[in-house]
């Protein structure tokens, strides 16, 4: 029984590196995940385990045997991304119906640590704090809208520099109510819903505010955001601004920081990673904090080696 299985399995396997391939993972990175992915259908082989029966108690052996085998915790947390990987191949070839340890992961790998984040509260008051009318010019009453409006998708949709500069007026979505995000190199595409508030803020952005700085530069792009100069320069300004609100404020990427941390206190790791548009679970891993709930078991199961 179990040799007839693993030489489906094996078949299977000619199929996993366009499966790698379609989800953009680089050539090195292809060769590197099923290097690990052979390595893990052989230790099942070795254990009369078949990868499609496989359970979370026996996954648990397996990370038993890697951590046996002296490697960091970090290799040890690499190689599990791997097998998750292969586990939803498995799935979209219905050999499996599940990933029996999509949410596993070991804990005491270091991890970079996010000073200063800051709280859902803290991140609204950046949007409702922002003073758009105390401006003598008109122009800059203009401009600080448009500010308020990058702003709200920096907090509320936890959109990175990267991610603004590349919106385009057709990526509004207003009737729907949501926004679409274009892919990266480094990130996927999604449609995010938008705040109430929000909606009424781009509507007049897009009817009023947009078309008057388009006029005053002379710049009539498809950009979203009109501007002149780098993206980042203008994103600039606008922390600084922002760092008169709240002290904590540091840049783009520590607002993102925390809203990604405070999504993941709301959502499961799939769906903020969606949110997120991480290419790589691995990414949104990086955000969870270590007294998460479903680190517990691990940890008492590897006590003596954590």
């Amino acid at each position: 029984m179990v040799e007839r299985l693993d030489t489906q399995t094996i078949k299977t396997m000619k199929n996993y590196n366009d499966y790698l391939e379609k989800l953009n993972y680089s050539k090195s990175t292809v060769k590197s995940y099923t290097s690990e992915q052979q390595k893990f259908v052989k230790w099942c082989y070795r254990n009369h385990i078949t990868v499609n029966e496989i359970d979370y108690k026996k996954c648990l052996k397996y990370i038993k045997y890697l951590t046996r085998k002296g490697v960091s915790k970090r290799t040890v947390n690499h190689k599990l991304r791997t097998v998750k990987i292969y586990f939803n191949y498995l799935i979209s070839e219905s050999c499996r119906s599940d990933n029996p340890i999509e949410n596993t992961i070991i804990k005491g790998e270091k991890r970079i640590i996010n000073y200063n984040l800051l709280n859902a509260d803290e991140l609204e008051d950046l949007y409702y704090s922002f003073e758009t009318d105390n401006y003598q010019e008109e122009y800059h009453k203009y401009t600080a809208k448009r500010s308020k409006v990058i702003i709200g998708l920096m907090v509320y949709q936890g959109l990175n520099t990267t991610d603004l500069g590349n919106l385009k007026i057709e990526h509004l979505q207003l009737n729907k109510g949501k926004i679409y995000v274009p892919s990266t190199k480094r990130s996927n595409a999604r449609t995010l819903e938008l705040k109430s508030w929000q909606i009424m803020e781009l509507i007049e952005y897009q009817n009023e505010v947009r078309p008057t700085i388009q006029k005053r530069l002379e710049n009539y792009s498809e950009q979203l955001f009109t501007t002149n100069t780098r993206f980042n320069v203008m994103t600039y300004q606008i922390t600084k601004k922002l760092k008169k609100i709240n002290h904590k404020i540091k840049n783009p990427k520590q607002i993102r920081a925390s809203v990604i941390t405070n999504w993941l206190g709301q959502y499961n790791l799939r769906k903020t990673q969606y949110l997120t548009g991480h290419r790589y679970i691995s990414s949104t891993e990086k955000y969870l904090q270590d007294d998460l709930e479903n680190l517990h078991e691990i940890v008492n199961n590897f006590h003596p080696i954590s």
